[in-house]
């Protein structure tokens, strides 16, 4: 049986090879639909970019709904520097021809629960948790509904991306990462220090154009991008492929260890907001709420990656 998911997602580049791998993968998945959410860019912009994701995977049929346009309680910060000005910048890809649903993101959410069986869809958060938050607080009996939240966001060794101390998606919106996380759901966590050991490096990116295929040039233009900007700022070999380790686990969860603990967000510090407290050595006696991530296999994760991109 094929897990249900909803993408709850702001594409970006990795965001965008996450979307093609769930696609890619209708054994164990079952893509209910997209939400879009601001965040790597505003919500015009994220709503497009899934919608021409999906083109490019050639499945025109997916619905994509627009969700929150601002975090709940502080301004939105983008992040075009990573991921360029439409969020998508590389390849150079046509406006989309599939419609945007008319119904709201998170009221798409909330009926989806409602509607499927106790248990059986799980979340998948690959940008701030707006969407998620606001449905939990709108409608509060589809926690119990929850199968899983398989969600991108936080660090605790490798710390911040945004900030010194944060993460980009918790960053952009931390009181929604609260209500989350204290949500009582089960939550699976891909910190940065999991997806910072997901490098593309140039001999992964020659593969994904090897495949000969469109979505395998888009994957790989796509990279190609926003690469340069992480090889500047961490001297690394390549760019980490955040997003796609969601997926990726859904699919393959032994690629991936980490340990059950507790995680609080940061809301109140100017210094520290959307740090994302890991008690990683277990020294307080909080109740653990999340598995949250520390390692991967990473030849495994670009092997199961290649295969799948291939597939399209």
């Amino acid at each position: 049986m094929p897990r249900k998911i909803i993408i709850d997602t702001d594409p970006g580049q990795d965001d965008a090879v996450a979307i093609l791998l769930a696609l890619a993968s209708p054994e164990e998945i079952e893509l209910l639909g997209i939400t879009a959410v601001a965040g790597n860019v505003p919500l015009d912009l994220t709503a497009k970019n899934a919608r021409k994701v999906c083109e490019v995977a050639g499945r025109a049929d997916v619905k994509v709904f627009a969700g929150c346009d601002r975090p709940l309680a502080h301004t939105l910060v983008t992040a075009e520097h990573v991921h360029g000005k439409t969020g998508l910048d590389g390849p150079d890809l046509p406006e989309p021809a599939m419609p945007l649903q008319d119904q709201h993101g998170v009221d798409f959410i909330i009926d989806t629960l409602r509607a499927e069986p106790f248990g059986t869809v799980t979340l998948c958060p690959l940008g701030p948790l707006t969407n998620i938050a606001t449905a939990l607080q709108k409608a509060p009996d589809i926690a119990e509904k929850v199968q899983e939240i398989v969600l991108m966001g936080g660090a605790y060794f490798e710390v911040g991306n945004i900030t010194p101390a944060a993460e980009f998606n918790i960053y952009v919106d931390p009181e929604a990462a609260e209500i989350v996380f204290k949500s009582g759901i089960p939550i699976v966590v891909m910190p940065l220090d999991v997806t910072h050991k997901a490098l593309v490096t140039a001999a992964r990116n020659d593969a994904f154009r090897a495949l000969g295929t469109d979505p395998g040039r888009v994957v790989a233009e796509w990279t190609d991008f926003f690469e340069r900007f992480d090889k500047e700022k961490y001297g690394s070999a390549g760019a980490p492929l955040h997003d796609p380790t969601v997926i990726a686990y859904l699919i393959r969860p032994e690629l991936f260890t980490g340990r059950h603990v507790n995680v609080e967000i940061e809301t109140q510090s100017d210094l520290t907001r959307g740090m994302t407290v890991a008690d990683w050595w277990r020294v307080t006696d909080r109740a653990p709420n999340a598995m949250f991530m520390g390692d991967l296999d990473a030849d495994g994760f670009f092997a199961l990656l290649t295969e799948r991109i291939g597939r399209l």
